[in-house]
């Protein structure tokens, strides 16, 4: 029983097959879903699958490549679905200083609002972090993240910041480049974080695990990332799938 705690059914790369990948996925023991919205078209996506499938939750937020096109509007309607009884926290959110498309002052108004927001609902947030880390660290402290913790999405930083990020109350999730041959950061990250704060995830159709590195990833590939972990932490696989998932339900509070 595998959860996917992070996957984008509601993008375009899924566009009239998202029920056969929901399928294979639960063929292969993925039991429970977050699908994660992340501006105006992919959160409306989201909520609609999460209305649809029992077994599907979701996340909504605004992505930091895309910061300079959120208005007031978009952050008060994101306060409207938190209410919601499918939705499990706010996100995507965070800073990426890769791509150039939102300046970074604007993205780190956008991610402040959202976490301000997350404190005022009392929602757990999920962090994207691309080549930003201190700041995202920094940030996460100045708007006392801790009052409701989160999880820090396809972990990417060393074990210092993964530190401070459990310090801060944060949960670690791993995907598809833990499972890389050449990737040795994640790989002794992941066998230092405590079992009871580790989370998986697909990150679909991004990122997709060995041996399909680049191809379209999907949910069922979980299993791959999972396997991986039970063989970095020396523990069997029914032991990692069973941990995670109950991990997941108690951040998104599922009990």
């Amino acid at each position: 029983m595998l959860f996917d705690t992070h996957v984008h059914l509601n993008v375009q790369q899924f566009a009239g097959e998202v029920e056969d990948v929901i399928e294979r996925a639960r063929e292969n023991g993925v039991t429970l879903f977050n699908v994660v919205g992340f501006d105006r078209e992919t959160i409306t996506k989201a909520m609609d699958l999460a209305e649809k499938y029992p077994y599907i939750y979701a996340t909504v937020g605004w992505h930091p490549v895309d910061a300079i096109d959120m208005t007031e509007t978009d952050l008060e309607w994101i306060a409207s679905l938190s209410k919601h009884e499918k939705v499990v926290a706010l996100g995507e959110m965070g800073l990426d200083y890769h791509w150039d498309k939102s300046p970074k002052d604007v993205q780190k108004e956008v991610f402040r609002a959202q976490i301000r927001l997350a404190r005022k609902v009392n929602m757990p947030i999920v962090i994207h972090n691309r080549e930003a880390d201190q700041d995202i660290v920094d940030i996460l402290k100045e708007e006392k993240a801790e009052e409701v913790g989160g999880i820090m999405h396809c972990f990417s930083g060393d074990i210092e910041m993964a530190k401070e990020c459990l310090d801060l109350g944060f949960y670690i999730s791993f995907g598809g480049p833990v499972t890389f041959k050449n990737a040795k950061l994640p790989k002794e990250v992941a066998r230092d974080i405590p079992i009871d704060r580790l989370l998986v995830e697909t990150d679909s159709p991004f990122l997709s695990p060995h041996p399909y590195r680049g191809k379209r990833n999907e949910p069922a590939r979980v299993t791959l990332i999972a396997e991986k972990l039970a063989e970095l932490k020396g523990m069997s696989f029914e032991e990692l799938a069973q941990q995670t998932t109950q991990n997941a339900k108690t951040l998104f509070r599922l009990e």
